[in-house]
């Protein structure tokens, strides 16, 4: 798929699709440091098209959210502007827009980026710039891996953590299963499988079949026909959204039963369990970190009502049944708590500095009992989830909050 007129537009999020971006100001495109004037610009990498285009909220969120933030007079007497270019989550393109950003536009940093081998295309670049790259919209291990990326972050918890709470609940509730696991051929499917595997430890033998697939693919039917047909009854779908979708309703299409495990990236209901079939989807075990706006027990929750005010005005054609809303949200919130950390010392080490040095932070949308920490050791925000099942309608949370204390 091609979307080289696309990448070279600079989209600025919250003008029409397409529009080309205003011509950015003398100052915006100058090293902003301790003496940047007015204006905080940022930068994001997403993909407005592609296979991963359903994440395309979040970089839309970024932008209306600092629109807000700035209605409200800034952040220490500053405004602050996100620039968001699409990728189509080819890690090509991907580096293409960074350099962009960072060279011709003059953005201060990178923020929000999506994709485990997107935005991996970018890391060394970017860490050789000095250039922070916060809240990488991935849950890939390495974004936390502090020596070796000083400058970059994530904010999930990691793939591998996922990948070792289905491991130790399957190993608790199902010992002799016999698993089938699909994955994304890349950084971030084979990272979700590693945690899985490390987390079977001994019992890696109860894995009967795996069937990667590639982000080009147009279906991923033959690995599902192929996964039942090893004799698998406990199905690992370690896939994005599009995938996670074709792989709900090809299982129910072939009649199998296996115990089903999604990873959180793609357990959204209004973008994959939906579209899939709420009925294929009855008993799917999950996890979470962040609250899910389809859940009645938040109904009446402030964090929520602030969250629907938030969408209402700013990103009103915003499906505010997709959890990647709250996600955006979440992320978007902890930013500015950096940026507010900073004081007036924008240089790019304090923008580390600060992000580094999280303490307690909990936007309202996290689910109880999980908060945002940070250390120089600690590039891992959220190190917290808890296990969910789809009842036919939402999910269900279980179990205890669960932990990964991943810091090395």
């Amino acid at each position: 798929m091609s979307d080289d007129g696309v990448t070279r537009r600079a989209a600025v999020l919250g003008l029409a699709a397409g529009a080309m971006a205003p011509a950015l100001p003398q100052f915006a495109r100058a090293r902003q440091g301790r003496d940047a004037p007015d204006e905080i610009l940022i930068g994001n990498v997403n993909a407005y098209s592609g296979p991963a285009a359903v994440y395309a909220v979040l970089g839309k969120a970024a932008e209306a959210y600092f629109r807000m933030v700035n209605d409200r007079g800034g952040v220490n007497g500053r405004k602050v502007r996100v620039l968001s270019y699409d990728d189509a989550y080819s890690p090509p393109k991907t580096v293409e827009q960074t350099r962009k950003l960072v060279e011709q536009d003059g953005v201060l940093l990178m923020y929000g980026s999506l994709g485990a081998p997107t935005s991996t295309a970018t890391l060394r670049y970017l860490d050789g710039r000095k250039t922070p790259h916060l809240f990488i919209a991935s849950g890939a291990t390495k974004f936390g891996d502090h020596r070796t990326w000083p400058w970059a972050m994530g904010l999930q918890p990691s793939y591998q953590t996922e990948g070792r709470a289905f491991a130790a609940h399957l190993k608790a509730t199902k010992p002799d299963a016999k698993i089938g696991i699909l994955y994304q051929n890349d950084d971030f499917g084979r990272d979700v499988r590693q945690g899985f595997r490390d987390g079977l430890g001994e019992r890696v033998d109860m894995i009967v079949a795996e069937a990667p697939y590639e982000s080009t693919d147009p279906t991923v039917d033959s690995q599902i026909v192929k996964l039942r047909a090893s004799g698998a009854d406990t199905f690992m779908n370690m896939t994005t959204p599009k995938f996670a979708a074709q792989a709900i309703r090809k299982v129910a299409e072939l009649g199998w039963k296996p115990t089903h495990y999604l990873g959180s990236n793609a357990n959204s209901i209004a973008a994959v369990i939906g579209p899939a079939g709420k009925e294929n989807a009855v008993g799917i075990i999950s996890s979470a970190y962040i609250k899910d706006p389809n859940d009645p027990e938040w109904a009446s929750d402030p964090a929520f009502a602030e969250w629907r005010a938030f969408y209402g005005k700013y990103l009103p054609e915003a499906d505010l049944k997709d959890p990647l809303t709250v996600y955006a949200y979440v992320s978007a919130q902890t930013l500015e708590q950096v940026l507010r950390q900073c004081g007036d010392d924008f240089s790019r080490e304090n923008i580390m500095r600060q992000a580094a040095s999280l303490r307690d932070f909990r936007p309202g949308l996290l689910l109880p009992g999980i908060v945002i920490n940070t250390a120089p050791d600690d590039h891992y925000p959220i190190e917290q989830l808890q296990l969910i099942r789809f009842n036919g309608e939402s999910y269900e949370r279980f179990g205890p909050v669960i932990d990964s204390a991943l810091r090395k």
